[in-house]
């Protein structure tokens, strides 16, 4: 090999350790900032979902449909008015198994003191896959209703894959009552029922609009 040669070998392998050291930093740089831009996140941790009421982010997803024909999409801003009604709910179930499927506002009365939080909305155990009709309601569906000037709520759809049939005496809410809505805490009902952490989640924020639920 020539001393001509010899230069042109070294320059060459210089290079390429040179842009190996730059592209290196450039890769994290470009990660960190992945990790750092809020598009990123999932909406379950940018609107505290996790970890105000569960420990992660569920695999599936709760797909919730209000007769109006809106649907609830991760955090979407809907009206007390556009949710009076019980909505139609759907997620992917093993038929031989049962579910039981929560709706929870944590902020009552608002987000920044929820001393009264969090209010149960909805509760159905024992439901055969996705049929939702055929298990045993414990609370029925109540819409939201946050008061005047306590900013947006968040109501949160669970949906818990039950090791076993529930046994329950509880009598069932009504729509109309408050009793045992309030200070309902959703962890504490999954592990006193051996339910895990939720397969499936969905929800949906509003604010008063003139609506009590």
């Amino acid at each position: 090999m020539n001393y001509r040669s010899i230069c042109i070998f070294v320059v060459c392998v210089v290079s390429a350790l040179i842009g190996v050291s730059l592209s290196e930093p450039q890769n994290q740089s470009k990660a960190k900032n992945t990790r750092r831009n809020p598009k990123n996140r999932s909406p379950l941790r940018r609107d505290g979902v996790v970890p105000d009421i569960i420990d992660s982010v569920p695999k599936d997803k709760i797909t919730v449909k209000y007769s109006s024909g809106l649907e609830v999409k991760f955090g979407n801003e809907l009206t007390p008015t556009q949710v009076k009604t019980k909505p139609v709910v759907d997620w992917p179930a093993d038929n031989s198994s049962y579910y039981t499927l929560v709706m929870t506002d944590p902020d009552a009365p608002s987000r920044e003191d929820p001393i009264f939080g969090q209010y149960k909305h909805w509760l159905v155990i024992n439901i055969p896959g996705n049929d939702v009709a055929k298990g045993r309601t414990l609370a029925k569906y109540k819409g939201s209703g946050p008061p005047q000037g306590t900013g947006l709520h968040r109501y949160i759809f669970l949906v818990y894959k039950q090791p076993e049939i529930i046994n329950s005496t509880e009598a069932t809410v009504a729509s109309n009552s408050l009793t045992g809505r309030p200070l309902f805490k959703v962890r504490e009902f999954a592990k006193k029922n051996n339910l895990g952490e939720p397969a499936a989640v969905n929800y949906f924020q509003a604010k008063f609009d003139g609506t009590l639920g």
